[in-house]
C-alpha cells in the first residue's frame, strides 16, 4: 500500500486506560485502520485523535426477573463514537461473546460507514452480553425494556437512534420504541429504526443490507470485467444480510454452491436451490440439514472454488489462517470487520478484490436514514421507491470511492476510510472545539492590539506570558471583555479566572 511521499507513519496513540494494550480485539482493528489513512487527510491530520477516541461511553447493568423467579444480571453498552455529522445511529446486537472493545469498533465503523454514503449521522452501537436463545420471549421482553430505561438518557430522535443487528429484530425494535415511549410520555417512532412497517417502519429494510451488499458487488463486478452469470458464490451467514444477497445474486445468474452458519456448512457445485434454502431456514433456524447439498467441513469452507465470497456472520472471520485458502477473486463483506488487518493484507497481495464493510452492508443505515426521514414528516414513500433511491445512492458512494482509490492506489478499505474521515474531520474543523480556547500567541497578539485602543486597560494578569498555557475567553455583558484562565503548564490547572480586558 502506498503513502504520499515524505509523510511520516502515524505515531503510536494513548489508549484509554478501560483498554488493554496486548488485548485490543476488533477496537485495535480499527485503530491499524485509522493509522493507515492519516497520511492522506492533509491539514485535517491535525484532528485525527477525534477518530481514535468514542465520545461518550455508557456501560450499564441489567438486571432482570427471571421465568423461574431468580434475578440475572447482564452487561449491557451504548458507545457513541463521534457525532460531529448528525446524531448517532447503530445497531443494537444481543450475543454472548459482546464486548467493550467490539462495540466500541462497532461504533467507530458505523461513523466511517454512515460519512461514506453521506448520510447525516455520527457512529454508534450498542449491545447485551446475553446468549438470546436462552431466554424466553418474556425475559427477553423484560431485559430489552430494562436495558432501553438504563441506556435512556442517551438514545432519541434527535440524538442516538438505535436498529436491529446481530440477534435483534423488529420485535425488538418495537418493544425498544414503546419503552422510551413510555418514559418520555409521547410516542416516538424516531427513536428506532428497523420497526415492524404497522409502528413506524419502512418498507424494504428487511432486505436493505443484502440488497447494498449485492448492489456493490454488480458495481465491482463492473468495472473489473467479472460476468455474473454463472458466477460461483460462497456465503457465511444466511440471515437477512448472506440470505437476501444470495437470493440477488441467483437471481442475477450466478451459482451459491457454499453457505456457512452457526447450524453447519453445506456445499453443491452445481449450484443451491436458494429460495427452497431460505424456506429451510426459516422453519429450522439454521442451514444444517438441508437436503439439496452435501456437508462439508467448516475449515474447508474459505477454500471452496468460488469467484465471489460473500461474509456476513460476525466480525474477525477471516484471518491471517485462512486468508490464503481463499480462492475468490471478490469478497464483499456483508458483516461488520470480518476481515483481520493481516488477512486484508494477505487478500491484497493475492490481489483478491476486497468491498469493505463501511461502503458494501451500508445499505441498511441508508434505508435505515429513510426510515427516520419519513417517521419525521409522517409521510411514506413505496418499496420501489425506497429501493431505487437506496441503489442510486450506493451506486454514487462507490464510484466516488473506486476514483479514490486509483487516483492514490489504495485499497478500497482505506479509499473508504480516505472519504469517511474527510468528511468527520472536516465537520468537526468546521464546528470547532467548545469551550473556545486560543494558544497564549493568539492572544497576545489581540492583547496588544485591544490595549493600543484602550489605554486604560489593565496590564496583562500575572507573570509572564507562558508558552505552554492556553486561556478561555467570553465576551461579558456591556462592553467586550475577556475572562482569562492563565496556566503555567499543561499540568498546571489552578489558574484563577481573571477579568483582563
Amino acid at each position: 500500500m502506498s503513502n504520499p511521499s515524505g509523510t511520516p507513519a502515524a505515531s503510536a496513540h494513548p489508549l484509554p486506560s478501560y483498554l488493554q494494550a496486548d488485548h485490543l480485539g476488533p477496537w485495535g482493528n480499527y485503530l491499524q485502520q485509522v493509522d493507515r489513512v492519516t497520511p492522506y487527510l492533509g491539514s485535517l491530520a491535525r484532528w485525527v485523535e477525534t477518530l481514535k477516541r468514542p465520545k461518550r461511553i455508557l456501560v450499564v447493568d441489567v438486571p432482570i426477573e427471571l421465568d423461574n423467579g431468580t434475578i440475572a444480571h447482564y452487561e449491557g453498552y451504548r458507545v457513541q463514537h463521534n457525532l460531529s455529522r448528525g446524531p448517532g445511529k447503530g445497531g443494537v446486537r444481543f450475543h454472548q461473546d459482546v464486548t467493550l472493545s467490539e462495540v466500541m469498533a462497532l461504533s467507530a465503523w458505523m461513523s466511517v460507514k454512515n460519512a461514506a454514503v453521506n448520510v447525516p449521522y455520527g457512529g454508534a452501537k450498542g449491545g447485551i452480553r446475553v446468549d438470546p436463545k436462552k431466554l424466553s420471549k418474556g425475559e427477553l421482553e423484560r431485559l430489552t425494556r430494562r436495558y432501553t430505561s438504563e441506556i435512556g438518557l442517551l438514545i432519541g430522535p434527535t440524538k442516538d437512534i438505535p436498529a436491529p443487528d446481530v440477534n435483534t429484530n423488529g420485535q425488538i425494535m418495537a418493544w425498544m420504541m414503546d419503552t422510551y415511549s413510555m418514559n418520555v410520555g409521547a410516542t416516538a417512532t424516531g427513536v428506532v429504526t428497523g420497526k415492524p412497517v404497522d409502528i413506524g417502519g419502512s418498507l424494504g429494510r428487511v432486505e436493505a443490507t443484502g440488497r447494498g451488499v449485492f448492489t456493490v458487488g454488480v458495481e465491482a463486478a463492473k468495472l473489473t470485467g467479472l460476468a455474473l452469470e454463472g458466477a460461483r458464490v460462497a456465503v457465511q451467514g444466511f440471515g437477512n444480510v448472506g440470505g437476501i444477497a444470495a437470493k440477488l445474486f441467483a437471481e442475477a445468474g450466478a451459482k451459491v454452491v457454499a453457505v456457512q452458519d452457526h447450524t453447519g456448512t453445506i456445499f453443491n457445485s452445481k449450484g443451491l436451490d436458494v429460495p427452497a434454502l431460505l424456506a429451510h431456514v426459516k422453519t429450522r433456524g439454521g442451514v444444517g440439514g438441508f437436503a439439496g447439498a452435501e456437508v462439508m467441513n467448516a475449515e474447508e469452507f474459505w477454500g471452496v472454488d468460488c469467484e465471489i465470497l460473500i461474509p456476513a456472520a460476525l466480525e474477525g472471520q477471516i484471518t491471517k489462517d485462512n486468508a490464503g485458502k481463499i480462492k475468490a477473486k471478490l469478497v464483499i463483506e456483508g458483516a461488520n470487520g470480518p476481515t483481520t488487518t493481516e488477512a486484508d493484507d494477505i487478500l491484497n497481495d493475492k490481489g483478491v478484490l476486497v468491498l469493505p464493510d463501511v461502503i458494501a452492508n451500508a445499505g441498511g443505515v441508508t434505508v435505515s436514514y429513510f426510515e427516520w426521514v419519513q417517521d419525521f414528516s409522517s409521510f411514506f414513500w413505496s418499496e420501489d421507491e425506497i429501493n431505487a433511491r437506496l441503489v442510486r445512492i450506493m451506486q454514487e458512494a462507490f464510484a466516488g470511492i473506486w476514483q479514490v482509490a486509483q487516483e492514490h492506489k489504495v485499497s478500497l478499505r482505506t479509499a473508504t476510510f480516505i472519504v469517511a474521515c474527510q468528511r468527520i474531520l472536516h465537520a468537526r474543523e468546521m464546528r470547532g472545539l467548545y469551550p473556545c480556547g486560543l494558544p497564549w500567541s493568539d492572544f497576545s497578539q489581540r492583547w496588544h492590539i485591544a490595549s493600543a485602543t484602550n489605554p486604560g486597560a489593565p496590564q496583562a494578569p500575572g507573570k509572564a506570558a507562558p508558552t505552554t498555557g492556553r486561556f478561555f475567553y467570553v465576551h461579558g455583558m456591556g462592553a467586550p471583555r475577556w475572562i482569562v484562565t492563565v496556566l503555567d503548564s499543561a499540568e498546571s490547572l489552578g489558574g484563577k479566572p481573571q477579568t483582563v480586558l
